[in-house]
């Protein structure tokens, strides 16, 4: 796996008074992919024109079924479900293949609220195209020695960190083959979207109430922007991401193409969108993606 760059990716050291953050040097760590599960680490090395990438042999699958799959160790309704992972598996590989020619070395941008699942399905996406993933949210957090975006917030303000957001969509959008979750709130600046648009950019569409289900469910420390209002977590959760819904929604139609979790559902047959898992929304995301190069 490879991309190239015309120049290593070098943020500006970012000073105040009080603090000082490094600069990300040409070969530094930048980021840790999977990194729920520390035995299966896969880390990314920037050189000034070369990404080198240590991937061990795993899938985006953690669970499998290991024993003898026979009715005697297993109920029917485990051994259908294992049936139709592995449909999903054999068809995002076949959808993956089918639209590699087409991408040439392209980068996709994933954007869409926070708690849509861009990280989650950007590795997907990664895996089965070849390509290497990055978190602009992580890239920053490492630059800033490990910093948190919530910290960093609190320390320097929003308009603060996202000047540093536009350097590091700079920085990408001259690299290839990589897939790049993005922040929430990557899609308000135009100056990203001219970053963006230099390879395709997906937009994952979430309902609002499942996302305040899921952030609240994970919690919402790490979430600078959800710490306002009053009352119980969701009721406060859902509130502020249908005001920043009201300022983003806009900037979201400039996207390639759209991913809808409703839709998704719908063709399923499933009446909860959070019943659909990662793999079927990488697949559409592929699907989409395809319809967009042929036009």
């Amino acid at each position: 796996m490879e991309a190239t760059v015309s120049k290593s990716l070098q943020l500006t050291t970012w000073t105040s008074s009080d603090y000082t953050v490094p600069k990300l040097n040409n070969s530094t760590r930048l980021y840790t992919r999977f990194e729920k599960n520390k035995s299966k680490r896969v880390n990314y090395l920037l050189n000034c024109n070369h990404l080198a990438t240590i991937k061990p042999a795993i899938g985006h699958r953690t669970a499998g079924l290991k024993a003898s799959c026979t009715s005697k160790n297993f109920p029917a309704s485990l051994l259908k479900s294992e049936t139709f992972i592995a449909e999903e598996d054999l068809l995002l590989k076949k959808k993956s293949e089918e639209i590699k020619p087409c991408l040439s070395g392209r980068c996709i941008y994933l954007v869409g609220m926070m708690g849509s699942g861009k990280t989650t399905i950007g590795q997907i996406l990664s895996e089965v195209l070849d390509y290497s993933f990055f978190d602009s949210d992580k890239l920053i957090e490492q630059a800033a020695g490990g910093t948190a975006v919530a910290d960093i917030f609190k320390l320097h303000g929003e308009g603060y960190f996202r000047d540093n957001e536009t350097e590091v969509l700079h920085k990408l959008s001259l690299m290839h083959r990589l897939v790049i979750s993005t922040g929430g709130g990557a899609v308000v600046r135009p100056i990203n979207w001219k970053y963006m648009h230099k390879g395709i950019s997906v937009f994952i569409d979430v309902p609002l109430d499942a996302l305040a289900q899921r952030l609240t469910a994970i919690g919402t420390a790490s979430r600078p922007l959800l710490h306002h209002g009053s009352g119980d977590a969701y009721t406060q959760t859902i509130m502020r991401l249908s005001k920043l819904w009201e300022e983003r929604s806009d900037a979201y139609t400039n996207a390639s193409v759209r991913v809808s979790l409703e839709r998704i559902a719908d063709k399923l047959g499933v009446g909860d969108v959070c019943s659909v898992n990662p793999t079927q929304i990488a697949i559409e995301a592929l699907v989409q993606i395809e319809d967009y190069l042929k036009e």
